[in-house]
């Protein structure tokens, strides 16, 4: 490999800051802070949310159908209609 011309590729924490969850992975990230986990120190990079705390991978993500009724407002409105033309 040429020299000087790849990025750092390097272990690196990051850290959930909605719910404090930490995982260490390599990344090229920049990063500026550093912390420890598990006794050892790492580069330090901040998310907003990760796996831990997105509503898709918890299971409280909102599904259409329990949207304040606004699918079942507009299956009574036009759904009738459309069953009355046939």
């Amino acid at each position: 490999m040429k020299e000087g011309i790849h990025p750092t590729y390097r272990e690196v924490l990051f850290v959930d800051l909605s719910n404090g969850f930490k995982f260490v992975t390599r990344s090229c990230v920049n990063t500026r802070e550093t912390d420890t986990f598990e006794g050892k120190e790492y580069p330090l990079y901040k998310l907003d949310t990760s796996s831990e705390s997105h509503p898709f991978y918890t299971g409280t993500q909102k599904s259409v159908d329990n949207m304040g009724g606004r699918v079942e407002r507009f299956r009574n409105r036009f759904g009738k209609s459309a069953a009355a033309a046939k």
